[in-house]
């Protein structure tokens, strides 16, 4: 996300690329460390242990005998919840001028987070056939910076370090910000450590042949800091069996799919795990956070796209999603934050820097297509769930985003959505391509404003024929008339406006003279989710995204080769990102294009299988694939994002052409297909009004077999004729 050419700019640390980070979350503290769990100051980068917007320790080094340990393995834990590591010690010198030599010492290092606190356990084992006296040692210390600042944001003055207190077992480091609030991390050891001073605790250690240790380590994060020692912490046990017992009760909500494939089922267990470990529990209820580390924060656009991708597995992420919203909906016209009646939140951040205003994003609204897409998801999850009571209590908010599409985000009267920055703070660019350059002409100038996006007239017409559904289901017939009409002039009038015959294809986006952008992306893809594209255009369409152009063999890119300013590596002008992927192909899928669709999971599937935990990025580069190669990884992609970890579920669903209505009891399959990898496929626990069914997918030849195979209730199967169009 960036506003300007500078500001707000990510900035590439050195060490990005370098090494795999492990990430960590819960609520609102996460952790960036390396594969030995440290945080290495010399290239700490994004790396640190981070608390509402702050970063609360920046440097956490490990050592044996004041020297690195040996990495043997490195790996996060299936459920999210923890990083085990296993080291061992270098050749070290021994008692009386003797050596301990290299394996003898193991290490096993676990972290976890639960709460505002980070916990380590290490075990310490000898497997020597002599005693060994070895020293263990925790170098720490804790700049305090805002996330802005860590991602290359520059300051003119910052807040002042207070004096830090040290006790036998426990020091507390103390910052006081500009903003008023003062920020501590309190680390605590057990057992008390054989010395401790502001930067260090050390170990020393007797171990006999055979004999193993333990230590803990817990780091506490606050804002508001009081100052003085702080109150206890949980032991490791008691912070792990809090933090399974949180993850096990997530998990029994969703429905859960296994298939005859191992890889693809690590793909799925991972990704709902990464969704489970983003959501975060706000006044309002869970929402699902945006990514680590950047974007740990409430996104409107993503909230929604996710809940969008996991309908159908997991809906009450949708009814969490949709109540934050609502409460947080913009009431005023507010320049500053780009905010007007109706409309729906960007992003909201906490910390210092948004606090004082010098971003502003403390709660921004510079999205032009969230405010459409909230309705959408009104809609989606009305007829997913039959929660008619949740719809009565929205209904003001619904009315309201719909009063900001026809007023505010209509500023000339023309029937398109448009946007334009109210200051020169605020974004640039307000759809999901926000880059400052990601919307421009076929020579590479750049649009100026107001701007109408392709994608958004979509997902306006979808937010259309959206309130007409729920008027009816109100009893307002008037307003369903009305919007089912005002849908079809849009459709109509988008056609006109955006088709191009010397392009094949849709325009990216209309300018500010209401001339059309002339480059192929993906953007018209979500035409095809949102159903605004005519059913005699379709076909073109797929055959456009398909083209190696914009095909890179790894998923559809953001921008078409051989078009100015294409650049895979660049953030949005010819990546590869995995939801924009999803949602073109669950828009392929409706219009019946399911044998495109499916190219589309195969590619994002191998994809996968290159990549570290099985885990989507947020976005990868857009070069050509290689035979025997992965995709090219863009080095400050958020890891893991959650909009990006959701892509498999609608991925998957646009292949089985599964579909749930409550409201009928009914699940709903039309021309289901299986990927050639896999033969089998269960779904279990799917919830079906107050019913939970299973159903299970085999491969006959060239057909697939669907079965309703277990129901707690009255839930019925219908296999539905192919659809030619939304």
């Amino acid at each position: 996300m960036n506003t300007s050419a500078d500001e707000h700019l990510i900035h590439i640390h050195p060490t990005a690329s370098e090494d795999h980070s492990r990430v960590l979350k819960h609520g609102e503290t996460f952790v960036v460390c390396d594969r030995f769990g440290d945080i290495q100051p010399a290239e700490t980068g994004d790396r640190g242990l981070y608390h509402e917007g702050t970063r609360h320790l920046s440097h956490l080094v490990l050592r044996i005998n004041g020297v690195r340990p040996l990495l043997l393995s490195s790996g996060i834990t299936a459920d999210n919840a923890a990083l085990v590591v296993d080291m061992t010690n270098p050749e070290l010198p021994g008692d009386e001028g003797g050596l301990c030599p290299q394996d003898t010492i193991h290490l096993l290092r676990s972290k976890l987070l639960f709460g505002a606190a980070c916990y380590e356990r290490l075990e310490v084992a000898n497997y020597g056939m002599t005693s060994a006296a070895v020293s263990l040692s925790w170098e720490f210390d804790a700049d305090f910076r805002d996330v802005f600042e860590v991602r290359g944001t520059s300051r003119r003055r910052r807040g002042r370090y207070l004096p830090n207190d040290v006790a036998d077992d426990v020091v507390e480091l103390r910052y006081g910000g500009l903003d008023g609030r003062v920020r501590g991390t309190t680390l605590r050891f057990d057992p008390p450590p054989s010395s401790l001073d502001e930067e260090r605790a050390v170990f020393w250690l007797f171990l006999g042949p055979g004999e193993t240790r333990a230590m803990e380590l817990s780091m506490s994060c606050a804002a508001d800091s009081p100052g003085g020692i702080g109150a206890t912490a949980l032991t490791f046990a008691a912070a792990r069996s809090g933090s399974q017992e949180e993850a096990a009760t997530a998990e029994g909500e969703w429905a859960r799919v296994a298939t005859s494939n191992d890889q693809f089922n690590e793909w799925l267990d991972r990704s709902a795990a990464d969704i489970r470990m983003m959501g975060t529990e706000t006044p309002s209820g869970p929402y699902v956070y945006a990514g680590v580390p950047w974007y740990s924060a409430p996104f409107g656009r993503d909230g929604i796209v996710t809940a969008l991708e996991t309908l159908t597995y997991q809906p009450a992420l949708s009814a969490g999603v949709l109540r934050y919203l609502a409460a947080t909906q913009a009431t005023a016209a507010d320049p500053a934050s780009d905010a007007e009646p109706g409309k729906i939140l960007h992003e909201a951040r906490g910390g210092e820097m948004a606090a004082l205003g010098e971003i502003p994003f403390a709660r921004y609204y510079g999205s032009v297509d969230a405010t459409p897409l909230f309705i959408v998801l009104a809609d989606a999850y009305a007829r997913r769930t039959g929660d008619h009571a949740l719809i009565d209590a929205l209904w003001p908010n619904l009315c309201a985003a719909l009063d900001w599409i026809d007023g505010p985000g209509d500023p000339d009267g023309d029937g398109f959505v448009e946007y334009h920055a109210s200051t020169e703070r605020g974004l640039v660019n307000q759809g999901w391509k926000d880059s400052y350059d990601s919307v421009f002409h076929a020579d590479g100038a750049v649009a100026e404003g107001p701007v109408a996006l392709c994608e958004v007239q979509g997902y306006a017409f979808a937010a259309r024929r959206a309130m007409a559904r729920l008027a009816r289901i109100r009893g307002d017939r008037v307003l369903a008339r009305e919007q089912d009409r005002r849908a079809a002039r849009l459709r109509r009038r988008f056609d006109d406006a955006f088709w191009n015959a010397d392009l094949g294809g849709y325009a990216l986006a209309l300018d500010g003279n209401k001339r059309p952008c002339l480059v192929e992306t993906s953007n018209p893809g979500h035409g095809l989710f949102s159903g605004i594209v005519p059913r005699a255009r379709a076909a073109r369409l797929a055959r456009l995204l398909l083209d190696p152009r914009l095909f890179s063999g790894w998923g559809v890119r953001t921008l078409a080769q051989g078009t100015a300013r294409f650049n895979p590596m660049s953030y949005h002008n010819g990546s590869v990102w995995p939801h924009d992927n999803a949602l073109i192909a669950g828009g392929l899928s409706a219009y019946g294009f399911r044998a495109e669709a499916m190219t589309i999971l195969h590619a994002q599937f191998d994809a996968v299988r290159h990549l570290d935990l099985k885990r989507m990025p947020e976005l990868f580069c857009g070069f050509d694939r290689r035979e025997g190669q992965g995709p090219t990884q863009y080095p400050v992609a958020c890891l893991p994002q959650a909009w990006a970890a959701g892509a498999v579920f609608m991925l998957l669903d646009a292949c089985l052409g599964l579909r749930i209505d409550a409201a009928t009891r009914t699940l709903h399959v039309a021309e289901p297909a299986l990927p050639s990898f896999l033969d089998d496929l269960t779904i279990t626990g799917l919830e079906v009004a107050d019913a939970r069914a299973d159903i299970r997918l085999q491969r006959a030849g060239t057909r697939v077999e669907v079965a309703l195979t277990r129901a707690t209730g009255p839930v019925a199967l219908v296999i539905d004729e192919p659809s030619a169009g939304p």
